[in-house]
């Protein structure tokens, strides 16, 4: 995951770049190389849809291209569902996420893992762990090694602050954590300068050690909040997000991994911002 020119970040968008000749997945990826950014997530949001064979080609096309490849899972996941059928049909969407990002040769997937609905956030958080270390334990006999990182959330209604998923991803071999440093702004209304940010890196390291750094998996975007969190998502330039305050703790803390762009409309547009901002801290 390394990359010279940004010190071992990787900056790329979430889904296929707005400039793309089509909506494909391969689209994505040759639009990706050719603006000179190092990364894409797939985007599996509306559910699965990728066959193995596609997969393959996916895979190939972004070697050649010196893409780097992560996956978002379906949004229709609450581990924390009461009714069993819904638990065991998240389950299944992590499990599929999983499989078709490894053939392509995805290092991460994320997904939003749970809703609190009714109980408390210990109860919740016992309830995710066991259903995630079961999901790790099926790919694992299944020779899958994709990370496993639930992203942490921008609404207080759900499941994912910052340190439940630290605490998980120390817990569970396989899980990590999709840290979406806008979804903790708006979360909490906080979180947003520089000396923050290096709090933040630095609790993970505590937390996972230097690999912690080494293998991180970012969500980036300019973003609208309000008393209950998360409203939507925007671009940097209209957004108060301090993403240059971000970019110099990521560089102070030497991060590795890759950052995703999930602004709205122009993807590409704020991955450039990013990776331009961060190579002129150099």
């Amino acid at each position: 995951m390394n990359s010279g020119k940004t010190g071992g970040l990787l900056f790329g968008t979430g889904g296929v770049p707005f400039s793309a000749e089509s909506r494909s997945t391969e689209a994505g990826i040759e639009r990706v190389a050719a603006l000179g950014l190092g990364c894409m997530e797939v985007e599996f949001v509306q559910g699965v849809k990728m066959t193995p064979e596609v997969a393959v080609s996916v895979g190939e096309l972004a070697a050649r291209k010196n893409v780097v490849l992560t996956a978002h899972g379906p949004y229709y996941v609450n581990l924390n569902a009461v009714e069993r059928q819904k638990v065991h049909m998240s389950k299944e969407r992590i499990l599929q996420t999983a499989r078709i990002a490894a053939i392509f040769g995805a290092r991460s997937i994320t997904f939003h893992a749970a809703f609190y609905l009714k109980d408390s956030p210990a109860g919740t958080y016992a309830t995710v762990k066991r259903h995630l270390q079961e999901v790790v334990n099926t790919l694992r006999k299944e020779g899958n090694k994709v990370m496993i990182s639930p992203e942490v959330t921008g609404k207080p209604s759900q499941f994912g602050t910052l340190e439940e998923l630290l605490h998980l991803s120390s817990e569970i071999e396989g899980v990590a954590l999709c840290i979406d440093f806008s979804h903790l702004h708006a979360r909490t209304g906080k979180t947003n300068s520089y000396p923050e940010f290096v709090t933040i890196l630095d609790q993970v390291e505590r937390k996972l050690g230097r690999r912690g750094l080494d293998n991180m998996h970012i969500h980036l975007s300019g973003i609208a909040y309000g008393k209950k969190g998360e409203i939507k998502h925007l671009m940097l330039p209209d957004s108060d997000l301090r993403y240059a305050e971000l970019l110099r703790a990521l560089q102070e803390r030497r991060a590795k991994g890759v950052v995703v762009c999930e602004s709205v409309p122009y993807l590409e547009q704020d991955a450039l911002l990013l990776q331009q901002t961060y190579r002129d801290l150099a």
